[in-house]
């Protein structure tokens, strides 16, 4: 009977211990958030959208309108920033912050920054929804507000 309770204490011992993920979720979306705005100011579209799911569910939501699919996005980052004769500002992130809420999901906040020498042209907050697939975490859902002008 002893060795029973024993089972169940270790039962509720390692239900009640949160499960983290393997790894550090915040240092590795920081590394994929660098390595996406050095693509951005590259110019390598393909680069940065390598983060994005390449699914039709990822899911894009700025100025009140959700947009969903891989391409739909690609295509509006190609038309609006990425076209000949197009200027495309410095991207920077800033107050990076990620959650674990399971094993392979986390959710990060942060801030962009577009900028033209010293001049910051756009920014505000956004959220993202990532999931960690094989060994790398990609962007399901993205949720950009920009700040007030």
């Amino acid at each position: 009977m002893r060795g029973a309770w024993c089972v169940v204490a270790i039962g509720v011992a390692a239900c009640a211990a949160p499960k983290r993920p393997p790894g550090d979720p915040e240092a590795e979306v920081g590394v994929m958030l660098r390595r996406s705005a050095a693509d951005w100011n590259r110019g390598d579209l393909e680069g940065f959208m390598s983060d994005y799911a390449r699914d039709s569910l990822t899911s894009y939501l700025r100025r009140g309108h959700v947009q969903y699919g891989w391409q739909a996005l690609h295509d509006h980052y190609q038309a609006d920033y990425f076209a000949a004769g197009k200027h495309r500002d410095s991207l920077t992130f800033e107050e990076l912050h990620v959650r674990a809420v399971a094993p392979d999901l986390a959710l990060a906040t942060a801030r962009f920054a577009l900028r033209r020498g010293d001049s910051v042209t756009a920014s505000g907050p956004f959220t993202l929804l990532l999931q960690k697939r094989g060994d790398r975490w990609q962007i399901l859902h993205d949720h950009t507000s920009s700040d007030p002008k």
